[in-house]
C-alpha cells in the first residue's frame, strides 16, 4: 500500500539488526555447545568428576536449548536494563562471558569447563551463521543504499561476524560507538549523525518489532523482515497487530528474507 511504503521512498541508508536478524545465532550456539559437550563426555582426558558426569547425562537436548535460549534472555536483559548515564559500560563479550559463568553455576555444571573453555565458548558469538539469504540480500541491497550494521553487540565481534559469514558493509556501528544500547535513541540518532543524514533518509532492518518501534520513534524508517523464533510480541497480541499498521515494509517468513526486501524495495522506483 502506497500509505505503507511512502516513507521508504527517501532512504538512501540501511542500518541492520545482527542477531537473530542476519545470523541464525540459535542454531551456531546449540550445536558448539553440543559439540563441546560431547567431547567432555567421550574424551577420557577430560577427567569430569562422576557427579558431574551423572549430570551431563541427565541432560536432553531440550535442556541445552533451553541453555542457550537463558543464555540469550540474559543479553536481552542486559542491554535492556543497563543505564548509559549511571552505568559503568561493560561489553557484550564481557557479559556473554559472565553470564555463561553464572549460567553453568545456576545448571550444576561448575567445573564442566577451565577458565581457558570458557573464554572460547564465550566467543562463539563472534561465528555465528548467516541466513541462507543474508550475504546476497545485503549485497543487493548494497548496490542502491549505504549500509551499515547498528547491533548492541561490540565492534570486535561485528567485525568478526562479518569476516566469519562474508557479509559485507559499508559502516560497522555498535552500541559500543554510542555508549548506550539499544533501544536507547542515541544508537539509532547517533548512526544518524554518524551517516550525514536525516533520520527520514535512513531505515532500520530488523527482526525484532521493539527494536523498530525505537528506530520509528526516533523518525527511522522501518522495515521488519520476520525470522522463525526471533519475535518477542506474540502473534495473538495486540500490539503485534498494530504494528502491521506501522511498519513501513513488512516481510514474512518465508518471503525471502533480505532478497525479499531488495525486491520490494526495488518495486519502489519502478
Amino acid at each position: 500500500m502506497p500509505s505503507k511504503t511512502s516513507r521508504l521512498t527517501p532512504i538512501k541508508a540501511l542500518l541492520f539488526d545482527v542477531f537473530g536478524t542476519l545470523v541464525d545465532w540459535r542454531s551456531s550456539v546449540t550445536d558448539e555447545l553440543s559439540l563441546r559437550i560431547f567431547r567432555k563426555q567421550s574424551s577420557p582426558e577430560a577427567n569430569l568428576p562422576p557427579a558431574l558426569l551423572t549430570r551431563l547425562e541427565a541432560l536432553t537436548q531440550s535442556d541445552w536449548d533451553r541453555f542457550v535460549q537463558e543464555w540469550r534472555d540474559s543479553y536481552t536483559a542486559f542491554t535492556r536494563n543497563f543505564n548509559p548515564q549511571t552505568d559503568e559500560w561493560k561489553s557484550i563479550d564481557e557479559h556473554h562471558r559472565d553470564s555463561l559463568v553464572e549460567l553453568l553455576r545456576k545448571w550444576d555444571l561448575e567445573g564442566l569447563f577451565t577458565e581457558a573453555e570458557i573464554e572460547s565458548l564465550s566467543l562463539v558469538w563472534h561465528r555465528l551463521t548467516p541466513w541462507p539469504d543474508t550475504a546476497q540480500g545485503l549485497e543487493e541491497l548494497h548496490r542502491r543504499y549505504t549500509t551499515a550494521t547498528l547491533s548492541n553487540g561490540n565492534t570486535s565481534l561485528l567485525r568478526d561476524l562479518a569476516d566469519f559469514g562474508g557479509l559485507s558493509f559499508d559502516h560497522v556501528f555498535s552500541a559500543e560507538t554510542f555508549r548506550a544500547y539499544k533501544p536507547d535513541p542515541g544508537t539509532y540518532l547517533g548512526a544518524v549523525r554518524a551517516l550525514g543524514l536525516r533520520p527520514e533518509e535512513v531505515a532500520l532492518v530488523a527482526a525484532h518489532l521493539k527494536d523498530l518501534k525505537a528506530a520509528r520513534e526516533c523518525g527511522l524508517g522501518t522495515i521488519y523482515v520476520e525470522r522463525e523464533g526471533e519475535e518477542e510480541w506474540g502473534r495473538e497480541e495486540e500490539r503485534f497487530a498494530e504494528a502491521r499498521g506501522w511498519v513501513d515494509l513488512w516481510v514474512g517468513e518465508g518471503e525471502g528474507g533480505l532478497l525479499g526486501v531488495a525486491e520490494r524495495l526495488r518495486a519502489l522506483e519502478e
